[in-house]
């Protein structure tokens, strides 16, 4: 009899749970849609790559590949009007034979004009001319500037000896005697071990050479300049030449 009046709430539990799994709505994971998003992109990889045509252009002719006429002018001090007149047959012919371009001494600007003809077909040989004519004015001999011309890899790089320290009257004199030497001894013995060409000029140094020879000399003569004695640049150099030489 008890068992009639009190009836089982298993049945009202099972339609409650049906309807709350009815309202609510499944949701996918983070990796099926990742993996989903990887199967995507492997469908699009596999496509066939559409292959385009290279566009194709007629060679240039050479008028076009020189440009037009370019030219360089490059001053000279009055000090050097001697040896240029003495030395022009030597600046002249590798400009113009080799190079193949025209040069000209203007007497009005006291300049020296380099220009580009029909006849010039390296681009570079123009900046090479006004490097070699530089170098001359600058106070190197010929023979030294003409490597300018043949090699690729030289430059040329000055320096005032007052912007390493700034030096006056007799101190002044004192640090360029350190750097030339007794008869130029110290000079030579700085070129002949970093293989450069330096030339002093009142205050100003010029170093003729590779990047790498040029950084040794430059190195020398300011420890020259700041008041290093000679034997000590010179152990320097060597050391650091050696090394040079045997990484090389």
């Amino acid at each position: 009899m008890d068992a009639d009046k009190n009836p089982t709430p298993d049945a009202g539990a099972v339609v409650e749970s049906t309807d709350d799994t009815e309202s609510f709505t499944k949701v996918k994971s983070k990796k099926t849609q990742k993996r989903k998003r990887e199967q995507d992109g492997a469908d699009m990889d596999t496509e066939e790559p559409v292959a385009h045509k290279r566009p194709q252009f007629p060679p240039l002719a050479g008028d076009k590949l020189r440009g037009p006429n370019d030219m360089r002018k490059i001053p000279v001090p009055a000090h050097r009007y001697t040896p240029l007149k003495d030395n022009w047959l030597k600046i002249f012919t590798p400009i113009v034979e080799n190079l193949q371009l025209q040069v000209r001494f203007n007497l009005k600007s006291r300049n020296v004009e380099i220009k580009t003809c029909k006849e010039t077909q390296d681009i570079g040989s123009l900046t090479k001319a006004a490097d070699f004519v530089r170098a001359f004015i600058l106070g190197f001999q010929v023979e030294d500037a003409l490597a300018l011309i043949r090699l690729d890899e030289l430059f040329l790089e000055s320096f005032d000896v007052t912007d390493v320290k700034p030096l006056k009257g007799d101190h002044l004199s004192r640090a360029i005697g350190r750097i030339a030497g007794k008869g130029g001894k110290t000079k030579f013995t700085i070129e002949n071990v970093t293989k450069t060409r330096i030339v002093l000029a009142d205050t100003k140094v010029h170093i003729l050479g590779s990047f790498q020879n040029i950084k040794m000399a430059r190195t020398a003569i300011c420890n020259l300049i700041l008041g290093s004695p000679p034997s000590k640049v010179y152990g320097n150099i060597r050391v650091v030449a050696s090394r040079t030489a045997e990484r090389f």
